[in-house]
């Protein structure tokens, strides 16, 4: 006989949730390609800012150009990615005193990224975060891209 309370399964870091202001939240950090095809999946708690995950996002995969938008804007990381002769097309946030020049007509391919969310926001599964656990929700992630990669190319003449 088991005295005491058992604990349960899927404690806070093994759920990817964070208190953030609208309460409990995930974030799906992502990596497309050109065509916008997902290439990484990083899943972080609400609370959790985007430059956090920037370097383990771009690590594995080599690349001409990152284009991100004001929330990748930070010093570590233009200099990491002028080291790696990357082209950098992000946007200066609005308390810099200098403003960076960056490619306008550039940044503008980055609603390949936007529509990609938006089309991964039709599996309901997704938005509402059924899964308990980070895995599961991972996994479901990666179904829905794998649905969404088949649909393109599967229905191409």
């Amino acid at each position: 006989m088991r005295r005491g309370r058992f604990q349960k399964r899927g404690r806070q870091n093994e759920q990817c949730l964070g208190r953030s202001r609208g309460g409990f939240s995930s974030k799906i950090h992502l990596l497309v390609d050109a065509l916008g095809f997902p290439l990484q999946f990083i899943l972080t708690g609400g609370e959790r800012h985007d430059l956090s995950q920037a370097e383990s996002l771009l690590a594995p995969f080599h690349f001409d150009a990152v284009i991100a938008d004001k929330g990748y804007d930070s010093d570590p990381l233009r200099e990491l990615l002028t080291a790696k002769q990357v082209e950098v097309v992000i946007p200066s946030r609005r308390y810099r005193k200098q403003p960076r020049d960056y490619d306008r007509l550039r940044y503008k391919e980055r609603n390949i990224v936007e529509r990609f969310i938006n089309r991964i926001k039709w599996y309901r599964r997704i938005f509402t975060r059924y899964e308990k656990l980070a895995r599961r929700f991972m996994a479901f992630l990666h179904f829905a891209a794998t649905l969404i990669w088949l649909e393109r190319n599967v229905n191409e003449p």
